[in-house]
């Protein structure tokens, strides 16, 4: 590692204003405070006991927030071994209940045995555009609750390919940043 590594806070719950170390590590691009706190407001009223998928981690901000705010448990993949340790520490510093972390690549691990999750988020490095398979992998595989809500961040023009009874709820652009809120609906819609 280059350099010292950063810090970042979490914006909300239990663990408000705890700092978060972010190792200094190519690729490693935490979602941005504000992008965090409207997507947390839009979350607010499914919060509690919700069992989240946290894929591509990378700091776990995501991941950790949700569990400040009530979510039962957080599951989180990250295929760095670096970003995961660090995860780890903070989750451990943080005394963060309910935070298990796999070092995995996220389209390798979404292959493996399934449980169904409440909420996902899916952020993973924009370069290697992700967003079509591992949403393949999570509807195909048993992954998504039926009524699932599946946070997407992307490059602020860029709008993925995603299963179309994926309803978008809610979506914003920040910086450089596209985040959108989806809504797993069991019916499809009409085309």
């Amino acid at each position: 590692m280059k350099g010292a590594p950063g810090r970042i806070r979490i914006i909300g719950g239990t663990l408000r204003n705890s700092r978060l170390d972010v190792p200094d590590l190519p690729g490693l691009r935490p979602t941005p405070e504000r992008v965090r706190e409207t997507l947390f407001n839009w979350l607010a009223p499914v919060l509690a006991g919700v069992r989240a998928l946290d894929l591509c981690a990378g700091t776990g901000a995501l991941g950790i927030e949700a569990l400040s705010r009530g979510a039962a448990s957080v599951r989180f993949v990250e295929r760095d071994p670096r970003a995961a340790q660090a995860l780890r520490q903070n989750l451990a510093r943080l005394k963060a209940a309910g935070g298990v972390v796999a070092v995995a690549d996220a389209q390798a691990f979404l292959e493996g045995p399934s449980e169904p999750f409440g909420l996902v988020f899916m952020d993973p490095p924009f370069a290697a555009d992700l967003w079509a398979p591992l949403a393949r992998r999570l509807e195909d595989n048993g992954w998504l609750a039926p009524q699932a809500w599946i946070y997407v961040e992307s490059p602020r023009d860029h709008v993925p390919v995603l299963p179309r009874h994926w309803a978008l709820h809610r979506e914003g652009r920040a910086g450089e940043v596209r985040h959108a809120l989806y809504r797993r609906c069991t019916e499809l819609p009409l085309s």
